[in-house]
């Protein structure tokens, strides 16, 4: 895309950013489509279901959902794994896992393993900071559990996740980096081969503002509980501080997007650095902010192959 039509795109993204999660999301320019919306990627009909759903946790948000290639056609594995965290705003009133399920079926039939966690969110009690990471970290650590029992290749781990599960995506891949004195710290955790940030928001305390429009002004702050911790809010919980991550970084965007407009994953790129460690960025036209979980779409479909690697 031309640097001048990406720009007025990206214009156009925060013009619309007002409207909002909770509607139908307009037409971003004439002759285009009306923007998917959560409710109609929810209200279609026969979405697919996980093999399991298994606890890595206590309380009722700390559940996945196992999705396990057809034997049939590959074989008893151990099969690659997607990582997936959804989003939602961080918000325990918006959906939760159900929005990523038509993804997950696209990269079970592509021969993946998916492992799609819940966690607390704002609104759940010990949801935000540090909960909603550490319930994050936990649901991504369990793979190993999984894997005494289940054909999971966890040499070949890809996190990816939506909006702000994009962001918290990227933040486990970020672990390794952890300031040793922070709550979030762990001495050893999950290594993932690669991240895959969908809608992605990468600098938090840059892109408060910006998502605040539709997911609640004061949200990021209330995530990173920034009236107690002020500026030491940000060095563990948002990944540009802890750029670059030391895995291959694909940030995927919408050109219409009018919740995470194509600039997070640019800031986030700068903050990474060129180089080997420099993020590729794919910028997908003719979707917004739904389009991108959504595999029957152009855009859905290119988010799968990004994930596995084509």
């Amino acid at each position: 895309m031309r640097r001048r039509s990406w720009r007025w795109a990206a214009r156009m993204a925060l013009a619309i950013v007002g409207v909002g999660l909770f509607g139908s999301v307009g037409s971003a320019a004439p002759g285009l489509a009306p923007l998917l919306s959560f409710q109609r990627l929810l209200d279609r009909p026969e979405r697919p279901q996980p093999q399991q759903r298994i606890a890595y946790g206590p309380l009722p948000q700390q559940q996945g959902e196992l999705w396990l290639p057809p034997a049939e056609r590959f074989g008893r594995g151990p099969y690659p794994v997607a990582l997936l965290v959804h989003g939602g705003c961080w918000r325990a009133d918006l959906p939760g896992p159900e929005l990523l399920a038509w993804q997950a079926e696209a990269l079970r039939q592509q021969g993946w393993a998916v492992w799609s966690i819940s966690y607390r969110r704002l609104g759940h009690e010990g949801g935000g900071y540090p909960g909603s990471f550490l319930d994050v970290a936990r649901g991504a650590d369990h793979l190993r559990e999984l894997a005494r029992t289940q054909a999971l290749d966890l040499g070949r781990v890809t996190a990816s996740g939506h909006s702000a599960g994009g962001h918290l995506a990227l933040w486990l891949a970020a672990r390794p980096r952890l300031p040793a004195d922070s709550p979030l710290y762990q001495a050893e955790p999950l290594r993932l081969q690669a991240v895959v940030g969908v809608a992605a928001v990468g600098d938090l305390a840059w892109g408060a503002p910006f998502v605040g429009a539709a997911c609640g002004a004061d949200t990021v702050a209330r995530l990173v509980d920034q009236a107690t911790r002020g500026a030491a809010a940000w060095a563990d919980t948002s990944p540009s501080q802890l750029a670059p991550l030391g895995v291959p970084v694909t940030l995927v965007s919408g050109v219409y997007d009018p919740i995470v407009a194509p600039a997070h994953a640019r800031r986030f790129a700068q903050a990474a650095g060129g180089g080997a460690q420099a993020p590729r960025l794919l910028t997908l036209d003719e979707a917004g902010h739904f389009e991108l979980i959504a595999p029957w779409t152009p855009a859905g479909a290119a988010t799968v192959q990004a994930i596995v690697g084509r």
